[in-house]
């Protein structure tokens, strides 16, 4: 009698059955994107000014995030010791080298998302809650 295969080992994390996981958590994650794109276009700016620039984001949640990319090195907070403090926040080197990436995703978007509206169109499955 003949054995089947044996399946292969489940993976023991995501990381496992997908190397860039940790880092479309680090760089995709809801706010992440929108954050880094504004201080690569537009430089050092001040907290105020990222979050008009972002509209809908809560203060809590700019700060929230803005804290994880400084902890992770890809944005560097600079305090000013003035009355009143003024604080800016800068895309580091680190997070510069993103550039690339972002700039192949909005390649592709131009390119391919018409063809996304369309089978999101054409869709008659259930949807996702």
């Amino acid at each position: 009698m003949a054995s089947k295969p044996a399946a292969p080992p489940a993976p023991a994390s995501t990381a496992d059955a997908c190397p860039i996981s940790p880092v479309v958590d680090l760089v995709f994650s809801r706010w992440t994107t929108p954050i880094l794109w504004a201080l690569n276009e537009s430089g050092r700016q001040r907290f105020v000014e990222l979050e008009r620039r972002l509209g809908t984001v809560t203060p809590k949640v700019l700060t929230q995030r803005l804290r994880q990319l400084e902890r992770d090195g890809l944005v560097r907070r600079h305090y000013h010791p003035e009355v009143p403090p003024r604080v800016e926040y800068e895309i580091t080197g680190l997070g510069r080298s993103l550039s690339a990436v972002f700039a192949a995703l909005g390649e592709w978007s131009a390119a391919h998302f018409a063809e996304v509206e369309k089978a999101r169109t054409a869709y008659e499955g259930p949807l996702p809650r």
